[in-house]
């Protein structure tokens, strides 16, 4: 006798549940499509056309998709710029030494400065508290082209900055600040009488382009007033950050901390800096980001001179892309730049970050 074959019957429950789970993933994925979308339009495919674009000879004027309008050149931008003797290697090496020294002085000094600043107007005992929070933060929203202008009156050889020195002290010499080509640091060992006559041999070598006398040369005058510049009008921002970081805390832990007989010095150094590491972490990364991608200001008060003392890898890619029509050298520079940017977020993240910053 045949056994009747029976059929497997699934619970309802279960079906349920599995039309419950495929219209949740169907409705995920629609809320998720038009950031997705957005995100591929304009990240995605952009850096992957750029990536392209940097291997490849276009002037960026005729249009990219016209026949003979570029030719594949691979890895020859970036040997220009990197590794092969040449106008463009000098430029770029003189670029990244400029910027490196902008980043390392405004950075520092716009961290520290914000988060003085934030601990300031955080004091209870402070009167006008709205008033300097504002007047911090104001030179943050005003327009960079703007406060580029005014700098650029305040510090010309008849400006407010000279005036102001020259009344302090009557021997002082006025000079253009922003058409000073000399660096900082030859202007301070020029004070002890070392010159790049008396330096010797070693500073007549070259690398990259430049002799290490160049390289030691430190930020020029001009962009030394850039720096300041920039300083100013970020510190409002980052103040705000710490500011929302330090409101943030429990008062408790402070009463604590007095009540074990901690002095205002150590509550500082031992509660509120580990409390503000991760704000660091996050403080540090937009200067770093912003100092490294530097170029209104440049654009406005020098284009890169004078004698290419403010010439940023930033404004390199504007030069090389839109002046000299080199646009495939200008997306090299460009993801070279940012290859930069990201290597030193990581080592300041793995430095500063910690696992805090992870909290």
């Amino acid at each position: 006798m045949a056994q009747a074959s029976t059929a497997v019957k699934i619970p309802a429950n279960v079906t349920t549940m599995q039309d419950a789970k495929r219209e949740q993933t169907i409705a995920g994925l629609t809320f998720i499509a038009p950031a997705a979308v957005i995100f591929i339009v304009f990240l995605i495919i952009p850096i992957l056309f750029a990536l392209y674009i940097s291997l490849t000879n276009w002037n960026g004027i005729s249009p990219v998709f016209e026949p003979g309008a570029y030719e594949f050149v691979g890895l020859q931008n970036y040997r220009a710029l990197l590794i092969e003797d040449g106008i463009r290697q000098a430029d770029f090496f003189k670029a990244l030494k400029n910027t490196t020294y902008y980043v390392l002085g405004v950075v520092p000094t716009q961290t520290i400065l914000a988060l003085l600043l934030a601990v300031v107007v955080n004091q209870r005992w402070l009167k006008g508290k709205g008033f300097f929070r504002t007047a911090f933060y104001f030179p943050s929203i005003t327009s960079s082209v703007v406060i580029s202008l005014v700098f650029m009156f305040m510090f010309t050889r008849g400006g407010v900055v000279n005036s102001l020195i020259g009344a302090i002290f009557p021997n002082y010499e006025y000079v253009n600040w922003l058409d000073d080509a000399t660096g900082l640091f030859h202007n301070i060992l020029g004070l002890f009488g070392v010159t790049l006559r008396s330096a010797g041999e070693w500073s007549r070598a070259e690398f990259a382009g430049l002799r290490l006398w160049d390289w030691v040369s430190g930020p020029s005058i001009t962009l030394l007033t850039i720096m300041i510049l920039n300083t100013w009008t970020t510190i409002g921002t980052m103040m705000i950050i710490y500011l929302a970081a330090l409101q943030n805390i429990p008062g408790q832990v402070y009463e604590a901390a007095y009540v074990d007989g901690a002095n205002t010095w150590q509550v500082f150094r031992k509660i509120t800096l580990p409390l503000l590491r991760p704000t660091t972490y996050f403080v540090i990364t937009l200067g770093l980001i912003g100092c490294f991608q530097v170029f209104d200001q440049v654009y406005v008060i020098s284009s890169g001179g004078p004698a290419k003392t403010t010439l940023t890898i930033a404004y390199l890619v504007y030069n090389n892309g839109f002046q000299n029509s080199a646009m495939g050298v200008a997306t090299a520079t460009a993801i070279i730049l940012f290859v930069i940017i990201f290597t030193f977020t990581m080592l300041q993240r793995r430095l500063v970050g910690g696992e805090q910053a992870d909290t």
